[in-house]
């Protein structure tokens, strides 16, 4: 077969991928290793879900594969250095989440900040719901300028948001903060101002554990915290302590690893601690934009005249990312959900 996923696409998009190459969609193959080596053998692509694992040893079944797609991103379930010594394409929808993901984070603050509105809908009385606060008039610290902050700075300007930023990889001079309207602080003032803090910064191995217990002590008391980002940043220990003593309110992150807070780890049973299972990007638009990102690539490197035009080609996706996207004015004339009629116009 040329294609095989395990992972679905949306069924326009897998209608148009089956129009142009064998496709085979053969998901319990997620969790049966051996018969997902024998599928792999002849296969030229494949879309897989996040817990399937590409090593080395993956690919020694797969003589045939030229691309490893997935539908979300992250960097911990895949050898890059293997795929690229074998010629494997890598392939994550990037751009596809990145709305979504910036609506989680605001959606995040939002809950935080008014956590007595869970209280309420309990059926606890108004004397027994803790008193919230407001978005307006606090200063949120944008941790990290990842794709997802290009997003979420303007959602949060809206709502009368003061916004300080900082990112490891991106100079205080640099112009994309006047683009994001953030002023550009050092680490520890960002800390030490912010009411909250949106993390999203673009994980590297070098940053295993660097929000550890020296950076922690510069947070403001009361702080709160989400994020989309990697959980590996985190020194467990020294976010626990940060979460009982007083420092961090809440923290919300999205996508931890399992083992993050499990039995026997710092952060185990902590009741301020709140983690999800990339609901981020767990939208119906996303899922859209996804899949035909991800369709379209697949049939690129396939079709190798597909491949050579699409050099001349802006990603279709590409302006998610772009600063200079604006929402258009009426959300019922185009919205995310019609990515799909992209297909329609091709061939």
């Amino acid at each position: 077969m040329e294609v095989l996923l395990l992972d679905p696409l949306v069924p326009e998009a897998l209608a148009w991928l089956q129009e142009r190459h064998e496709v085979s969609f053969r998901p319990e193959l997620a969790d049966d290793p051996p018969e997902l080596r024998k599928s792999t053998y002849k296969s030229r692509a494949i879309v897989l879900p996040p817990h399937v694992v590409v090593s080395h040893e993956f690919l020694d079944f797969a003589p045939k594969l030229e691309i490893v797609a997935r539908m979300q991103i992250s960097s911990d379930n895949t050898d890059l250095d293997a795929c690229a010594r074998r010629n494997v394409r890598v392939l994550q929808a990037r751009s596809a989440t990145v709305r979504s993901n910036a609506e989680y984070l605001l959606y995040g603050l939002l809950m935080l900040y008014r956590r007595g509105m869970i209280s309420a809908l309990l059926g606890r009385k108004i004397s027994q719901v803790r008193m919230g606060r407001e978005l307006s008039g606090s200063t949120v610290g944008l941790l990290g300028l990842a794709p997802v902050a290009h997003t979420l700075a303007p959602m949060l300007r809206s709502l009368g948001v003061r916004l300080l930023g900082y990112d490891p990889a991106v100079h205080h001079a640099a112009d994309i903060w006047d683009k994001l309207k953030v002023e550009p602080v050092s680490l520890q003032e960002l800390l030490n101002h912010s009411d909250a803090i949106s993390l999203q910064m673009v994980y590297a191995s070098r940053f295993k554990g660097w929000i550890n217990e020296r950076l922690l002590n510069h947070c403001k008391p009361g702080q709160l915290w989400v994020g989309v980002s990697r959980s590996s940043l985190f020194d467990a220990e020294a976010l626990a302590l940060a979460l009982c003593d007083g420092r961090i309110d809440a923290c919300l992150l999205d996508g931890a690893n399992p083992q993050f807070a499990a039995e026997g780890t710092p952060l185990h049973g902590i009741p301020n601690l709140h983690l999800t299972p990339r609901l981020g990007s767990h939208t119906r638009e996303a899922k859209l934009r996804a899949s035909w990102y991800v369709a379209h690539r697949i049939h690129e490197t396939l079709t190798p005249g597909a491949a050579a035009q699409a050099e001349n080609r802006v990603s279709d996706f590409s302006v998610l990312d772009s600063l200079d996207y604006q929402e258009p004015g009426d959300p019922q004339t185009v919205t995310p959900s019609q990515w799909s009629s992209i297909a329609l116009h091709r061939n």
